[in-house]
C-alpha cells in the first residue's frame, strides 16, 4: 500500500471508528466478547479481526466473535472500496489506528507473523 493510500485508509477509520461494526453487532455479542477478552479467551489480530487465543471457545463466544467479525469485515470492505486498497490492508490499518490504541492492559493481541501477546 502506498503512503497516500495508507493515510487515506487511516483517515477513513478515524472517521468511522468502527461505527458500522458497532451498529451491526448486538449488545449481547459485544458483552460476550468483552468478557472473553478480559478472560484471555479472545484477542485482537493484526488483520483487524477477533481471534480465539485458546484455539477454541464455547458456542456463544464463537458466535459472538463471528458476528462482530462479520460487522468489521463489512466496514473494512467499505473503506477498502473508497480508498482503492485491499480489504486486508484496510483491516490492518484499522488494527494499527483504531484497535491497538484501545486495547486494555492484560488483553491479548496477535501481531502479523507472530503468536499471541498480552498487553
Amino acid at each position: 500500500m502506498h503512503r497516500r493510500q495508507f493515510i487515506g485508509v487511516c483517515a477513513a477509520f478515524a472517521g468511522l471508528a468502527l461505527a458500522g461494526a458497532a451498529l451491526a453487532q448486538t449488545a449481547e455479542a459485544k458483552a460476550k466478547v468483552d468478557a472473553a477478552k478480559a478472560a484471555g479467551t479472545v484477542g485482537e489480530q493484526a488483520n483487524g479481526l477477533l481471534g480465539l487465543v485458546t484455539g477454541s471457545a464455547d458456542a456463544a463466544t464463537t458466535q459472538a466473535v463471528a458476528e462482530i467479525n462479520n460487522g468489521r469485515t463489512a466496514v473494512y470492505r467499505e473503506a477498502a472500496n473508497r480508498n482503492g486498497v485491499s480489504v486486508e490492508a484496510a483491516g490492518g490499518s484499522a488494527f494499527q489506528t483504531v484497535i491497538m490504541p484501545k486495547l486494555k492492559p492484560g488483553e491479548f493481541y496477535k501481531p502479523a507473523g507472530s503468536g499471541w501477546v498480552r498487553k
